[in-house]
């Protein structure tokens, strides 16, 4: 007896042995139909880290460097033409178009992900809109109180860069249609060229504009105004980029805690880059990392393909607004509609090209695996919308009727439409 009670107790403790590991096997595993979400979540988590790190960060801060030295050129041309006119070259001024030409194309290319700090503070608008109001300008020249307060320091600072003020000035009292880019293209460039350091020396005119004739500008007043303007310009793109990088310089972080300028979501704490990396999460704005991809290749990348072909290429070619065209001065306006291509291809094929690309975490992966047709139709369309643009004959400020701009605008709208599709089949995986 005491054996057969033996055995039964084994049965029993094997029985419940068997049980528990039953049970626990049921408990790991997973389906199918779960395995593949997480894996996707993986996925898309990883493209995500992929694109902050390998195109928001280093395209914010690319601009941020060069805007700061296009800040510094300016500075120094306008030291030369108030202390030593005679010893300023037509390479100087060259090189600081350069500069300046360098810092447009990064914050077109940054025309990709315009949704966030540079929408909700209103930088984009503040640096960047057009057309110039080029009699404003003209005001604002010829306005010696105003020239003085744009060319001020502070106290025991005289021509020290690191204490100038008058980028303050600029910011607060002149309005958009005078600030950004485009005042400092006008004061570069004409007719696609650089300007001369004789024309910097001397009076302009406004030649070839309709205001010819009218105003008698100093070219020190032009470069007093360009350099507190670049100051400002400055300024506000060191607020994107440290809006978007809690780790972007201390010397940005602390200009804009001087301005006393916001920089974080919604008072939050968190950057934006540390917001979007957090998609899924407590505490996030992106309710899951499939929302953070749509912001990617909606809210950033489809709408500018959609500006670019239905704004700053379809308004002048329609006749809607035949003065609303970009970068008229520099004659580079196929380069900033190329340029607003490549940031979208820089964040659908894994960051920019040549420094921060990794292809194997980009989206383009990911819709090669999971929708690979829709990913050979945004790929095309990148390619097409490119290759359209580059067809338009240049200046496109004087060719902008030409049929080859009409196929241009198409292009670039059946990219928005592309990347919509693709967004959305993310979203309903």
């Amino acid at each position: 007896m005491k054996h057969t009670k033996h055995l039964m107790l084994s049965f029993a403790v094997a029985a419940a042995t068997v049980t528990l590991v039953s049970c626990s096997d049921d408990n790991a595993v997973i389906n199918p139909a779960e395995a593949e979400e997480n894996e996707k979540v993986t996925a898309l988590t990883a493209i995500n880290k992929q694109y902050i790190e390998g195109t928001v960060y280093p395209t914010y801060a690319l601009l941020a460097d060069s805007t700061a030295c296009l800040f510094d050129a300016l500075h120094a041309i306008k030291l030369k033409l108030r202390h030593a006119p005679e010893t300023l070259t037509d390479a100087e001024v060259a090189e600081a178009c350069e500069t300046f030409l360098r810092a447009r194309s990064n914050y077109e290319t940054s025309e990709a992900f315009l949704y966030g700090a540079a929408s909700d503070f209103g930088i984009d608008p503040h640096i960047d809109s057009w057309p110039l109001d080029l009699q404003g300008l003209a005001v604002a020249l010829t306005n010696t109180a105003q020239i003085a307060a744009m060319d001020t320091y502070e106290e025991g600072g005289q021509d020290d860069p690191e204490r100038f003020t008058g980028d303050t000035y600029a910011g607060e009292k002149l309005g958009q249609a005078l600030l950004g880019f485009h005042g400092i293209e006008f004061i570069l460039f004409r007719e696609g060229k650089p300007r001369t350091a004789d024309d910097l020396r001397g009076t302009d005119n406004y030649s070839g504009t309709a205001l010819a004739g009218r105003y008698a500008v100093s070219g020190l007043h032009e470069i007093i105004f360009a350099t507190a303007v670049a100051g400002d310009l400055r300024n506000k793109c060191w607020q994107m980029e440290v809006s978007w990088n809690a780790n972007a310089p201390a010397e940005h972080i602390a200009k804009v805690e001087d301005m006393e300028w916001p920089y974080t979501l919604g008072g939050s704490g968190l950057s934006y880059g540390e917001n979007f990396l957090r998609a899924g999460q407590q505490g996030s704005t992106y309710a899951s990392v499939r929302k953070a991809v749509e912001a990617i290749l909606v809210a950033g990348c489809a709408n500018i393909a959609d500006e670019v072909g239905m704004t700053k290429i379809g308004k002048p070619h329609t006749g809607e607004d035949v003065n609303y065209i970009e970068s008229p001065y520099s004659h580079m306006s196929l380069v900033d509609f190329q340029d607003n291509i490549l940031g979208i291809e820089n964040a659908y094929m894994g960051g920019r090209l040549g420094t921060h690309r990794n292809e194997t975490l980009s989206l383009h992966a990911y819709m090669l695996k999971h929708h690979p047709e829709l990913d050979t139709k945004v790929v095309n369309a990148i390619a097409a919308a490119k290759e359209k643009i580059a067809a338009c004959p240049a200046p496109f400020v004087l060719n902008y009727t030409d049929a080859r701009v009409a196929e241009a605008s198409a292009a670039c709208t059946d990219l928005s439409d592309a990347l919509i599709e693709a967004s959305n089949a993310i979203l309903r995986e």
